[in-house]
């Protein structure tokens, strides 16, 4: 008889559950990102369970072992998934039906009854969403939404980004039908719960393509020489309440988000576009911020509470800021006040330590079937400042008044947006840069920081060096985050921030009205949760932001494929170990030259201190911020990516002046 194997993990080992983002390599290998871990948890792919990239996972890992080796782990249950939503090819053999879902990502083929094809047939490209994977099912189980199209090239890449990173492209039609039964009726029994404010002069200020307005402002002269201006946000959590399926089909979503061609909204357009868009000449609920406010913009009294409005007038950004450069047009002396005090209180805000970044911003014009035919440079003006200094104002005020409430001597718990300061491991070779081209940078305190970085702000303006120094410092910040735990907004130079002025677009603020209302009624009932909500949040918003840039990066790449061969002055937007990026001045379409393409001309090395590539013989420099000549090789939609090649002085062709005269800006 043999003597019996001992298995398994030895004695010291104990097992651990550890809450974790899976995040799958090309190699088919899977990390487990835990929070507050500094190594990942290593899963193979026969450990995966039934997570697929991106899921939120409790993975199963042994300890005891040696500290210096990574950690081994399994997968063993799902948490939250990333995306239910895929897009991939039908395969029908017979009877059997199977989803092969595309992507540099490996996930099994889906299980397809041929009852839920939905039209499908074999080989055909489609949207299909999972079902169910059930503990006993060998595959997940999917159903067909749509067939896609070959005529919608450009509509269903839009449609991949969005699928991707994980935003459903449709709501489900339980969430349709509690947004059906919804009424606009402004009831007699909610008008008695609400400060009356419809017979105050109120208008919205809004791009002109908008449709949403979820904010406006009123204004009126006070008997004491004072201003009463009341800022009013959209009520969405009058309509969206707790635990319904709007609300956690909101929740989910966390955030609209905004593609160059589309939007995709976290709300549905009943709720968004009718109930609650403050449109003009319609009573609307409202939550409000009310300020008194003196001709130097001192605040004197606020109040917040929900309102019922209604708006005079619906004005676009142009209207208004016509209205102040002329002096003249429809409420042209409330316009002109509203903007005078609105720089005032921008005066201040730089005054007490906030940072005046401000980055260019790109549109593209397009076609009636989504193709770009130009681009056109966003500017921001006084009109775009007037809002976002009264916003500010109320987002402040709001965080404010929560942060001063406590629970047995706790603060309670509260989605703040805070950003912390700069790292110095990021501030001190960015300041060594700076000092380059001139510019003196104090880094010895947190205030001396935003004072450099405002002069230095200054005093680059149209400068060749304005771009680089501008982006680069931009990269330095934190980012800003939702948070229960505050710690101020660094940028904005305020104790206290939330945000309280966009309901309609992002949850968080849906949470600040709940949390702002329960403090009003003197009801607090604490949410153990918020962190994790809070978390949720910016994790969305960061999905929200890599699928609006990689939106923008195809429509770039679908733009210059009209260029291929073609050369134009750029400057170099960022460097690497293997090439540099260069952003074309005339349309801001931002390619890669390789350095193997530069390695024919010299052999390069990459200065990271100094951001630039540098030639070993001829010591050549491309560093971040010059200008250069590049010639368009490659534009490949599939990759979102373009390729572009160095064009040395003096060989440029004829053709640069000819493209440049079909693309001025607003072509």
């Amino acid at each position: 008889m043999s003597k019996k194997t001992k298995s398994g993990p030895k004695k010291s080992s104990q097992v651990k559950l550890l809450k974790g983002k899976l995040e799958i390599s090309r190699s088919g290998m899977g990390f487990v990102i835990v929070e507050g871990q500094e190594k990942d948890i290593l899963v193979k792919p026969n450990d995966f369970g039934k997570a697929f990239n991106g899921d939120m996972v409790r993975v199963q890992v042994a300890t005891g072992g040696s500290s210096t080796k990574r950690a081994e782990g399994k997968i063993v249950d799902v948490v939250e998934r990333k995306q239910t939503t895929f897009v991939g090819h039908v395969q029908i053999n017979k009877n059997v039906a199977f989803f092969e879902v595309s992507g540099d990502k490996p996930i099994p083929d889906f299980y397809i009854p041929v009852e839920k094809l939905n039209g499908a047939q074999d080989g055909d490209k489609v949207i299909a969403k999972l079902v169910k994977w059930d503990k006993d099912d060998r595959k997940p189980q999917a159903e067909v939404v749509s067939v896609i199209t070959a005529e919608g090239e450009s509509d269903m890449a839009m449609k991949e980004i969005l699928i991707e990173s994980g935003f459903p492209l449709s709501f489900e039609e339980a969430v349709m039908k509690e947004a059906d039964q919804l009424s606009d009726k402004i009831t007699r029994e909610e008008l008695s719960k609400r400060k009356d404010c419809r017979d105050i002069l109120t208008f919205t200020i809004d791009p002109v393509d908008a449709k949403d307005f979820d904010d406006a402002i009123s204004i009126r002269n006070l008997d004491n020489g004072n201003y009463e201006i009341g800022v009013h946000i959209a009520d969405v959590s009058h309509f969206v309440k707790p635990g319904t399926m709007l609300d956690k089909s909101a929740y989910a979503r966390a955030t609209s988000v905004y593609l160059p061609d589309r939007v995709n909204p976290m709300l549905p357009e009943k709720i968004s576009n009718e109930l609650c868009s403050l449109r003009p000449n319609e009573d609307k609920y409202t939550f409000s911020v009310i300020f008194q406010i003196t001709n130097r913009a001192e605040i004197k009294h606020k109040w917040i509470g929900r309102t019922v409005i209604h708006s005079n007038h619906r004005f676009t950004y142009e209207e208004v800021q016509q209205t102040i450069e002329t002096k003249d047009g429809l409420h042209f002396k409330a316009v002109l006040l509203l903007n005078d005090l609105a720089q005032q209180f921008r005066k201040k805000r730089f005054d007490n330590g906030a940072i005046n970044f401000s980055s260019t911003e790109v549109r593209f014009k397009l076609d009636e079937k989504g193709k770009p035919i130009g681009i056109v440079v966003k500017e921001s003006k006084e009109a775009h400042k007037l809002i976002e200094e009264f916003m500010l104002l109320a987002n402040q005020a709001v965080a404010e008044y929560v942060s001063k409430i406590k629970i047995n001597k706790e603060a309670i718990p509260f989605p703040y947006r805070i950003h912390d300061k700069p790292n110095d491991e990021k501030l001190k070779p960015f300041a060594s840069f700076a000092k380059k081209f001139g510019y003196k940078f104090d880094i010895h305190n947190e205030k001396e920081v935003a004072i450099s970085f405002n002069q230095l702000l200054n005093e680059v303006q149209g400068k060749p060096e304005q771009h680089v120094l501008e982006q680069l410092g931009i990269r330095t910040m934190a980012k800003a985050v939702y948070t229960a735990e505050n710690i101020g907004h660094y940028g904005l130079g305020f104790e206290n921030y939330c945000h309280f002025t966009s309901p309609i677009r992002r949850y968080p603020d849906v949470m600040v009205h709940r949390i702002l209302q329960e403090c009003l009624d003197k009801n607090v009932r604490p949410d153990k949760k918020t962190e994790e909500r809070c978390k949720h949040c910016s994790d969305r918003e960061r999905s929200a932001m890599e699928a609006e840039r990689a939106g923008n990066k195809y429509k770039q790449v679908e733009f210059m494929k009209q260029y291929l061969g073609d050369e134009f002055e750029g400057i170099i937007s960022g460097v690497a170990a293997f090439g540099f990026w260069v952003e074309t001045v005339d349309h801001k379409c931002e390619g890669l030259v390789s350095v193997k393409d530069l390695n024919t001309f010299d052999d390069f090395r990459h200065d990271e201190a100094d951001y630039s590539l540098v030639g070993l013989r001829t010591k050549k420099k491309f560093r971040m911020g010059d200008k250069i000549k590049i010639r368009v090789v490659a534009a490949n939609l599939t990759k979102r990516q373009l390729d572009y090649e160095w064009v040395m002085e003096g060989t440029a062709n004829s053709k640069v002046k000819s493209k440049k005269a079909k693309t001025k800006k607003g072509d």
